[in-house]
């Protein structure tokens, strides 16, 4: 434990590094992969084949370090102090993005796949350090501001990573978009700097030593889980709304370029506005917690996050699809055009994607933060190792759900903005049935 208590949330200087180290690295892990996710689109789209493998293999490579790296990552955030895990973390971030612009220039997707794999890699073992620290840094009863904090800023890194990417895609020549990696390397040796600003903690259990399960979830983890079932049950949860998470994305991308008929920039922006949403519940959620976990906050986000999917699937019906309609081009258009909805349609679906993200918002924070608060110091950081497991595999499993959606949409002929509803309808048993009881903070 710290030898003195902590500072206030506000005056530590820690945290805030912590915040802008994380915040950079979500901005150049969504700038990469939003950008890689539209040429997918493309890509699907000239191969008139059934459902979106490309957007689904890009997706499943993303997640795979996750599921192969993270119980190695907990092990690391337990065994040494946290610290040295972010700054060597956020050093090879550098590397991955340089290897970017190598990806960029060869002009083969297969290359910007591999990229994708090792940004995975890195923000794998980055996870648990990250999320680990926070209990570790902060006092208990900060921990739902601290959470509120980092989720938002999380989201906000997803908002203009996604928006920008784009803007880029819309304005830069493909020979030229080489120059995005070239700004991620320089926005990933912010990030590093940032990171030297993060005070070492103890180390939560110095002498642990190496066992092969390690790799995946260890004894210990999985006897706590057992005996613990509110721990373990909001580990499932929390894995299954990852895996909703996952299939979101993709989904927006596919029916703002394929069916909605919109620009990279616009079909970002439909993202952006999600992004939005989820900024505003996290910051919400950690008003409303008031240094304690509100499972029921979890509820009103489950009830709304099914709502939501349902009004933008509606709203989709009044778009026409054609699944082996070639993407037509779209008139190159200013940043401030395209804040404006072009129609009546679009207006409504960034309405109900920045709804679907707010209630996304309030249904996550709760979770986070007891997934922290919960487990014994000793085993936090393989705890979050654990938790980043399995959410993973949700997301994971979200590339085959998204694909297999959408070839049996296309087999049938019916619209990708039906993906939506099929969506919600996972959510929709954790509305009716999952009841918990809050839980306060000391």
């Amino acid at each position: 434990m710290p030898l003195s208590e902590p500072p206030w949330i506000s005056r530590d200087r820690s945290f805030w590094g912590m915040t802008a180290t994380q915040f950079l690295g979500a901005f150049n892990d969504n700038l990469f992969k939003q950008l890689t996710l539209l040429l997918c689109v493309e890509y699907a789209a000239r191969s008139q084949a059934s459902g979106d493998i490309y957007q689904a293999t890009a997706q499943g490579l993303f997640a795979v370090p996750f599921v192969l790296f993270s119980g190695f990552g907990g092990y690391l955030s337990d065994r040494t102090t946290k610290r040295k895990i972010v700054v060597l973390c956020k050093v090879a971030e550098i590397g991955v993005m340089l290897v970017g612009i190598v990806a960029f220039r060869s002009g083969e997707l297969s290359s910007l796949l591999v990229v994708l794999f090792l940004m995975g890699t890195q923000s794998a073992f980055f996870g648990p350090a990250k999320y680990g620290i926070l209990p570790e840094m902060l006092r208990g009863r900060d921990l739902p501001a601290g959470n509120g904090v980092i989720q938002m800023t999380t989201f906000l890194a997803i908002i203009f990573g996604t928006a920008i990417a784009g803007y880029l895609k819309q304005w830069l020549l493909p020979g030229r978009l080489w120059m995005v990696s070239l700004f991620c390397v320089a926005i990933a040796v912010v990030g590093t700097l940032t990171s030297l600003l993060v005070r070492r903690t103890p180390v939560a259990h110095p002498n642990l030593p190496f066992q092969p399960s390690a790799l995946w979830i260890n004894p210990q983890t999985r006897s706590l889980l057992r005996r613990d079932r509110p721990l373990l049950g909001v580990l499932l949860v929390s894995s299954l709304f990852w895996l909703v998470g996952g299939v979101v994305l993709p989904t927006v991308n596919a029916f703002g370029k394929r069916q909605m008929e919109i620009s990279d920039g616009r079909t970002s922006l439909l993202a952006t506005c999600m992004g939005v949403g989820i900024a505003l519940g996290c910051l919400l959620a950690g008003k409303l917690s008031k240094k304690q976990v509100r499972f029921e906050l979890m509820t009103v986000g489950a009830w709304g996050i099914v709502a939501c999917f349902a009004a933008v699937a509606v709203i989709g019906l009044s778009y026409p699809y054609d699944p082996k309609k070639v993407i037509a081009e779209v008139p190159l258009e200013s940043l401030s055009a395209m804040l404006v909805p072009a129609s009546a349609g679009e207006l409504l679906v960034r309405l109900g994607l920045t709804g679907l993200g707010l209630f996304a918002g309030l249904f996550v924070v709760p979770m986070q933060v007891f997934l922290q608060a919960r487990p014994p110091e000793d085993q936090k950081g393989r705890m979050i190792g654990a938790m980043n497991l399995i959410n993973w595999i949700g997301i994971l499993a979200s590339a085959g759900f998204f694909y297999l959606c959408t070839a049996l949409l296309d087999l049938a002929a019916l619209p990708v903005s039906w993906t939506f509803a099929a969506t919600g309808l996972l959510m929709l048993p954790v509305a009716l049935f999952y009841r918990p009881k809050d839980e306060i903070l000391e």
